[in-house]
């Protein structure tokens, strides 16, 4: 070793101490927000504003128009949508419409279990579930209603068989898109805590899938809403009592078009409250308590 590399050895690093530099030397590190930004970081604030937008839309296209036969005002509808309440006529079809989609949901969730249930299980039960949902899932339940009424007759039975169609195909494939797409190695963890059967089912497959489960859930509720008040426009009057569809069919031929709106309007608000309220709160409680969402 020369001596320069043998100097460059023994020779000490100077000690320095290196002062802290105060808050002020990099300026504002965090802003304080203003009382419109922390207000509007609200969602149900952004979400009340477009709704107040759609509105008044709403509102200055029908004055433009100035035509209530074809498009009432806002203003209209809501006096159409109150009296409606005031006289029980709306809240009693909407009623009558829960009632049979809850039916038909409850229904169909259960046959989407079964379902699930035997392509998680076996080889032939997957198999069976792949081919009976490429070959019902993209038929519109509607097209069902004329088979419907030949099999079950006028009447709740066949809202019932058409709803099961619509949320049956849409919840047992995405359930069981989401546990094909649970890992590895949370399976190994299940297995290796001598989980197997019912237990592993519900303590590992269904909480890692259950995203794929809510948004199957919200889509077959979204089909089954909308096949309803489909069908009830066409036979959803049975025993002198009809839902929602009935009602806004019965107004269109009375020409009460303030009452059509009110009544869509109606199906509208229900459509929120469901995935406002339900959903959203089931939601919060599961995959964002989880740490499975943003």
């Amino acid at each position: 070793m020369t001596d320069v590399a043998t100097a460059n050895l023994n020779q000490t690093r100077p000690e320095f101490v290196r002062e802290l530099a105060s808050d002020n030397a990099f300026g504002v590190v965090e802003k304080p927000l203003t009382a419109f930004e922390r207000v509007w970081n609200q969602g149900w604030v952004r979400k009340a504003t477009i709704l107040i937008a759609l509105a008044l839309i709403w509102e200055l296209y029908a004055r433009w128009l100035d035509n209530s036969l074809i498009f009432p005002t806002f203003l209209d509808t809501v006096d159409a949508f109150e009296e409606g309440i005031r006289t029980g006529g709306i809240l009693d079809r909407a009623g009558h419409s829960i009632r049979v989609l809850l039916q038909g949901y409850a229904i169909g969730l259960i046959i989407a279990a079964t379902f699930t249930g035997l392509a998680i299980s076996s080889r032939f039960g997957q198999d069976l579930l792949e081919t009976l949902t490429s070959m019902f899932n993209p038929l519109p339940a509607i097209a069902l209603l004329p088979l419907a009424l030949i099999w079950f007759g006028l009447g709740t039975g066949s809202l019932i068989f058409v709803l099961v169609h619509s949320v049956l195909w849409a919840v047992a494939l995405n359930t069981h898109s989401g546990f094909k797409s649970v890992s590895n190695t949370m399976r190994m963890v299940g297995k290796n805590y001598g989980l197997s059967g019912f237990g592993y089912v519900t303590k590992i497959l269904i909480p890692a899938a259950f995203p794929s489960i809510l948004t199957g859930l919200k889509i077959g509720w979204a089909f089954a809403w909308r096949t309803l008040i489909a069908a009830e426009l066409v036979f959803g009057v049975s025993s002198g009592s009809g839902g929602l569809g009935w009602y806004i069919f019965e107004k269109k031929n009375q020409l009460e078009i303030a009452s059509v709106f009110a009544g869509l309007f109606c199906v509208i608000l229900i459509g929120l409250l469901v995935e406002n309220l339900i959903f959203r709160t089931i939601e919060a409680r599961t995959v964002r308590r989880w740490g499975m969402q943003t």
